[in-house]
């Protein structure tokens, strides 16, 4: 047998930023039988490098090796005793940048902070960083240090993070070493490496669970012994101990967070506002997760999967489909203040732009909404959108105008201040009903809105007067549900036109109650050119229960039997 110190070892990578508890998982993983543990072995080479300034720089220098290629392959992966070899690197600190090269689902883009930061350079706290891309480690470092062994990543929220980290350093964002981890998980994913991700909050929460999860992503057994360890300061500490990990000597596992979080240093709010997208972008990589709110559901299959990567205008700019967000101050938020158009693209055209552009407008008008988009900017945020997205065909497009952002929660559209938000959704969407087997409909017994109470000409977002009819439509495995007016005759389904045919004669109900599609009147104009007798008024249900035929008109659905 050989020498059992000179045994191959794997080692795994554990990257994270400071104060994320990155320590006591280092405690977690040293209670392992199988597993020895360094931490930060490259911390002289960084104070070496860079010139950072350190409390304990002069100490840590004089005593640790500071040769990052010399520890890399003489420390990091050296032979050793056990198995594994876990290595705690709170971010390799890197010169500062601009922008990162993020791999999200295997889209590379750029994020870039246009409006608080600038894009040609990053002005923070005094001093000017110029733009760099973040692709080598601190130089000196062997290239291949990510190629090699089991890498994980731990992030923690900025929120729980900024309000003790003055306490050694002053935060920055280079500090807080988010942008590291951000391109460390990119590069990775690059290699076909796709580390596994964790949450500290999810530690806390659950550690057992979260420990068994990591532990298995990382091909690995769960030892229960990672669950506990002994107070106090412990031989595998760095120098830096005395000033770091005063609150981890005090503990013996894993603990939940504070239930009252003290109240964060608004002094700081700037550097949340950088830091914190940083952040969700690890965050959506998470697999276990804890929260206040936690949905215990499963993670939906998509009905059409090309869906999942997708760029949609929001306000000004085009987003990733998990970044498209409003503001909670949005009107469309506070109370369904919105108008919106269905818009359906066939061979590279849209069908009837300018007729939904003309309804959108009139609906705003209608709605008194001010700092209204232009048509041609309209146009341009649409266009945009779809070749961003190479979408010339098969699309439906969801268009909607919000009265935009209040500077305060409340229902007065005073306090829209900030003019309209434009949102361009555009997806990979087939018709959604049968149209060659023909679709089910039942009568609700909710009634469409009169124009008494809020007219249907308005093509509002407030739709739950339709979405109350829908839910009787499921209820019954219906594909809709027909929408009677006031009267008791029929008005439209919950969300189409509809039409009827009795002895060569089309019959479609008056647009009292209901919305005036723009395929509705396509259609109507249609019969009228090909000479059919067309009739439009009131229309009760038996004589929809005794027609020859009958079908649904909608810029979603097409034509539907």
């Amino acid at each position: 047998m050989g020498d059992p110190g000179n045994q191959e070892i794997e080692v795994i990578q554990s990257w994270s930023a400071p104060r994320s508890i990155s320590t006591a998982l280092m405690y977690s993983f040293a209670q392992r039988d199988d597993c020895e543990v360094l931490d930060e072995p490259l911390y002289a080479n960084f104070l070496r490098v860079t010139g950072v300034d350190r409390p304990y720089r002069e100490k840590l220098l004089s005593t640790m090796e500071s040769d990052g290629n010399k520890v890399v392959k003489e420390i990091i992966f050296a032979p050793g005793k056990k198995k594994y070899r876990f290595c705690k690197f709170v971010k390799l600190k890197r010169k500062a940048f601009l922008w990162i090269p993020i791999l999200i689902t295997s889209h590379l883009i750029a994020i870039t902070y246009q409006r608080s930061i600038g894009i040609v350079t990053l002005n923070y706290e005094g001093s000017q960083l110029p733009k760099q891309i973040a692709k080598e480690y601190v130089p000196g470092l062997p290239k291949d240090l990510l190629k090699q062994g089991k890498h994980f990543i731990l992030i923690r929220n900025p929120l729980d993070i900024l309000p003790s980290f003055d306490k050694v350093v002053p935060s920055s964002l280079m500090e807080l070493g988010l942008t590291d981890l951000v391109s460390i998980y990119s590069e990775l994913c690059q290699m076909g490496k796709p580390p596994p991700i964790i949450d500290a909050a999810d530690l806390q929460q659950d550690p057992e669970a979260t420990l068994r999860g990591l532990c298995e992503d990382l091909n690995i057994s769960f030892q229960s012994s990672m669950l506990k360890w002994e107070e106090g300061p412990k031989s595998i500490d760095g120098i830096w101990a005395p000033w770091w990990y005063e609150g981890v000597h005090k503990s013996t596992c894993f603990k939940p967070g504070r239930k009252c979080p003290k109240p964060f240093p608004f002094s700081l709010y700037d550097l949340l506002e950088h830091s914190l997208p940083l952040y969700n972008i690890l965050r959506r990589h998470v697999k276990q997760r804890t929260s206040l709110l936690k949905s215990t559901l499963p993670i939906p299959d998509l009905p059409v999967p090309e869906n999942e990567k997708l760029l949609a205008w929001v306000g000004d700019e085009i987003v990733p489909r998990e970044s498209a967000k409003v503001s909670v101050f949005d009107s469309v938020v506070q109370g369904g203040d919105s108008v919106w158009e269905g818009l359906r693209v066939y061979n590279g055209k849209i069908f009837k732009l300018e007729e939904h552009l003309d309804r959108m407008f009139d609906s705003a008008k209608a709605l008194a909404f001010n700092n209204v988009p232009t048509r041609e900017e309209i146009k341009e945020a649409i266009f945009t959108t779809l070749n961003r997205n190479g979408m010339y065909d098969n699309t439906h497009i969801r268009l909607s105008l919000t009265r935009g952002k209040k500077v305060t929660s409340g229902m007065s559209p005073a306090f829209n201040l900030y003019g309209c938000t434009l949102i361009v959704l555009a997806e990979w969407k087939p018709p959604v009903y049968d149209n060659t087997r023909g679709i089910t409909l039942v009568t609700a017994t909710t009634r469409r809105n009169s124009p008494n109470n809020l007219d249907s000409k308005i093509h509002h977002n407030n739709l739950l007067n339709n979405i109350l009819a829908k839910i009787e439509g499921n209820n019954s495995n219906a594909d809709d549900a027909i929408m009677l007016d006031k009267d008791g005759y029929v008005s439209e389904t919950n969300a189409t036109n509809i039409f009827l045919v009795k002895k060569g004669h089309v019959l479609t109900p008056h647009a009292d109650y209901c919305l005036p599609g723009i395929t509705r009147a396509t259609v109507m104009e249609l019969v009228v050119n090909e000479k059919f007798p067309l009739v439009e008024r009131r229309i009760s249900l038996s004589e929809f229960h005794t027609a020859d035929e009958v079908w649904t008109t909608g810029t979603m659905g097409e034509l539907s039997p």
